[in-house]
């Protein structure tokens, strides 16, 4: 995807979950921390720092899962996902990470939420 269409299609994004939760994601960070949430399964209500770290965690692996770098492992006895690396990341710069990520962020959107 170019990185045009993926700028494109991100901020129509932020302003489908603006519509949504009356606040705009403030950055990727922010969308992944929701990914995370909804991922759990457990509803809002407060995290802990490390729980959050967690969340993050779990939202890279799902949507990262797509390229096939991660799989799910399974479910522990609290709900928490565990996730395996099945490949490594590829190696590339910041801002490719970040459009590696908001694409399959992005594609995560339109196969499990906006369906």
């Amino acid at each position: 995807m170019e990185i045009e269409n993926i700028t494109q299609e991100w901020e129509s994004l932020l302003d489908k979950l603006e519509e949504i939760f009356d606040k705009r994601p403030a950055d990727l960070n922010a969308v992944l921390f929701m990914i995370g949430v909804q991922e759990l399964g457990k509803g809002h209500r407060f995290f802990t720092k490390e729980e959050k770290q967690d969340l993050m965690h779990i939202a890279i692996c799902k949507v990262l899962s797509y390229s096939g770098i991660y799989e799910l492992e399974g479910v522990d006895q609290d709900g928490w996902p565990h996730w395996k690396a099945i490949e490594k990341l590829p190696f590339v710069n910041i801002l490719e990470q970040e459009k590696l990520l908001k694409s399959h962020v992005l594609e995560y959107f339109e196969k499990e939420v906006f369906v």
